[in-house]
């Protein structure tokens, strides 16, 4: 294998140069003897950059065999060594969406212009298909977002796997969040056998196929996005339901006349949810459970919420939870509510 062979006095300086440049073959082990250290080559690598290295230290581009590299980065930064100043590294948010095979990135405004070393790196350590850089936060009714191609390959539609359910989406179009599975999974929990549920702002239907995935349930998948019912009836075919997936694309303003009395309702659009609280609240059985989201940074709001739309009707708190943090002081809540 072709490789650099440098002094040992040296070989540390050259090594960040090529971790730099990324010319290091990262799959076999630098080997040393008594005198010289020998660097193994990327079978591509940049025969102007080993120049260059030649005119400020005595290497040599030679032959070496070695023993293949048992090393695995702990995390995306270490991709990133000598590229980037690492007072900026650490401003790099180190959490990330993954979509099944797309990544979405967010990028601090000041490292912009490295976006395509940080999307490399990522690509590098996760093995994905796709790096995206997330340009707006979820915006409108539609619930979309808009992203920016930065490595990999140019495919938005892709197969998030989760608890042995399959979502085929575009994370541009519709909206979906990786992060609430375990949300969906205590919610799936909690459902009893026979219910009749109305999710009000379904997605692609993430909550109805994953409780009728598990439970003998009734769930209509309401959302006014024509992406979202496109990709719940897509879904709806990828998975095996013991229960029913009714889809209904349109306003739930409009869409719940025609719909049977509910023994639960989903409410996850902790942003604007309490609009439609009445409109909830109306629409459930005596003794039905509301599983109501909201943006807050206290408990006692949110609870203030259900019980004035719920008035006079009374309420049972059964679970407050906190499902994320959304900025400094407030959080995504979850809260599940009986409503007698």
């Amino acid at each position: 294998m072709k490789c650099i062979k440098i002094i040992k006095q040296n070989a540390n300086e050259v090594r960040k140069i090529l971790a730099k440049t990324d010319q290091i073959n990262r799959g076999y082990k630098l080997d040393t003897d008594d005198e010289f250290v020998y660097i193994p080559l990327n079978e591509d690598y940049d025969e102007n950059i080993i120049d260059n290295i030649k005119t400020q230290y005595p290497i040599d581009v030679t032959q070496h065999t070695f023993n293949e590299s048992k090393y695995k980065a702990q995390s995306f930064m270490d991709y990133l060594e000598n590229k980037i100043d690492p007072e900026k590294a650490q401003d790099i948010r180190k959490s990330f969406d993954i979509i099944g095979d797309i990544v979405i990135l967010e990028i601090p405004p000041e490292l912009e212009d490295e976006k395509y070393n940080i999307a490399d790196a990522v690509l590098k350590f996760t093995k994905r298909r796709s790096i995206y850089y997330k340009k707006s936060n979820i915006e409108g009714i539609m619930r979309t977002r808009r992203l920016e191609f930065l490595a990999g390959v140019d495919d938005l539609e892709t197969i998030h796997k989760e608890h042995g359910i399959r979502f085929k989406l575009n994370p541009t179009e519709v909206y979906f969040s990786p992060r609430l599975a375990t949300e969906r999974a205590r919610i799936v929990d909690e459902v009893k056998p026979g219910e009749l549920i109305i999710d009000f702002f379904a997605g692609i239907g993430s909550f109805p196929i994953s409780i009728a995935h598990k439970k003998d349930a009734t769930i209509y998948s309401v959302d006014i996005n024509p992406e979202a019912y496109h990709y719940v009836c897509e879904n709806m075919k990828l998975n095996k339901l013991k229960g029913k997936v009714i889809p209904k694309l349109g306003d739930i303003n409009e869409v719940i006349v025609d719909l049977p009395m509910a023994d639960r309702i989903l409410m996850n659009l902790p942003g604007t949810a309490k609009d439609f609280l009445n409109l909830a609240v109306d629409h459930l059985k005596e003794g039905g459970i509301l599983n109501y989201y909201e943006f807050s940074s206290d408990y006692d709001t949110v609870i203030k919420h259900v019980q004035d739309a719920a008035y006079p009707r009374s309420i049972n708190v059964l679970n407050m939870r906190k499902v994320k943090s959304q900025s400094p002081g407030v959080w995504h809540i979850a809260a599940d509510i009986q409503i007698n």
